[in-house]
C-alpha cells in the first residue's frame, strides 16, 4: 500500500472524546478505515481481535500512557507502527518516545494534513521494498537480512524488527559499506525536521537487533561527523 491510504486501517487511542471523533471523521474522508479507543484498556482489548494498520496513541491518558502502552507492546514482540500525539513537543519528549519504540512522533496542536502526510509516510516506509543493486543476503554474523523481503533472520528463524527497525535497516543494508549521512537517511526515511536525532535513537535500538554486543558494534559503524554504515561479515 505505498503511499496510499486505500483500506489501510488505523487505530486511533486518545481519551479526548471531541480530538478522537475528530480524527475517525477526517481520516475516514482520506481513505483510511478507522478504529477508536478511549484508552489504553480499550485499546488492548481491540488489538485482541483486530490487526490495524497501524496506530495513532496519545501519549497524556488516565490509567496507563501511550509511552507506557507502546513499550509494554513491543516487549511482547508487537510490530504495529506507532504514531504518538502528544502536548509535549520538545526534542528530548519525542526522543523518550522513540525510544519506547514508536515509530514517529507528533506534537499538539497539529493540522489534521500534517498528520495525514505522516501516515502515509508511515505506510510508504512499510510497502514492498525499494530496487536495490544489492539483492543479496546480507550476512550479519549468525543474522542475515534479506533486502528484498525485509527480512532479518538466524538459526532460529525471523528475527522481529519494528517497522522503523526494518525500515532502516533496509536503507543501510541497500548500500553496505557506503557512509550515509543522517540528513540522507533522514531523507529517506521521510521524517521531519527533528529526524536526525530520531535516527540515533533508531540505530541504538537496531543494534539491540543486530550485533553480539551493541556496545562494541561489529556491523552497524558510527562515523563521527559523518552518519552510519553497514559493514556486513559472517
Amino acid at each position: 500500500m505505498p503511499g496510499a491510504a486505500a483500506d489501510a486501517h488505523v487505530l486511533v487511542v486518545d481519551d479526548d472524546d471531541r480530538l478522537r471523533r475528530l480524527l475517525q471523521r477526517y481520516l475516514a474522508e482520506q481513505g483510511f478505515r478507522v478504529s477508536a479507543a478511549r484508552d489504553a484498556t480499550e485499546a488492548r482489548q481491540m488489538l485482541g481481535f483486530m490487526q490495524p494498520d497501524l496506530m495513532v496513541l496519545d501519549v497524556m491518558m488516565p490509567g496507563e500512557s501511550g509511552l507506557e502502552l507502546a513499550r509494554a507492546l513491543r516487549l511482547v514482540g508487537h510490530d504495529l507502527p506507532i504514531l504518538l500525539l502528544t502536548a509535549r513537543g520538545e526534542p528530548e519528549d519525542r526522543i523518550a518516545g522513540l525510544e519506547t519504540g514508536a515509530d514517529d512522533y507528533l506534537g499538539k496542536p497539529f493540522e489534521p494534513r500534517e498528520l495525514l502526510l505522516r501516515l502515509r509516510a508511515l505506510l510508504r516506509r512499510l510497502g514492498p521494498p525499494q530496487p536495490s543493486d544489492n539483492q543479496q543476503e546480507v550476512p550479519l554474523g549468525q543474522l542475515s537480512f534479506d533486502p528484498v523481503r525485509g527480512l532479518l533472520s538466524g538459526a532460529d528463524g525471523p528475527v522481529h524488527l519494528t517497522g522503523g527497525e526494518q525500515a532502516l535497516l533496509a536503507v543501510l543494508a541497500r548500500r553496505p559499506g557506503t557512509v550515509l549521512s543522517r540528513e540522507a537517511i533522514a531523507r529517506t526515511l521521510e521524517m521531519d525536521e527533528a529526524g536526525e536525532r530520531a535516527i540515533d535513537v533508531m540505530v541504538t535500538r537496531l543494534r539491540r537487533r543486530i550485533e553480539p554486543d551493541p556496545r562494541e558494534p561489529r556491523f552497524l559503524h558510527t562515523m563521527r561527523g559523518r552518519g552510519y554504515v553497514l559493514k556486513p561479515g559472517s
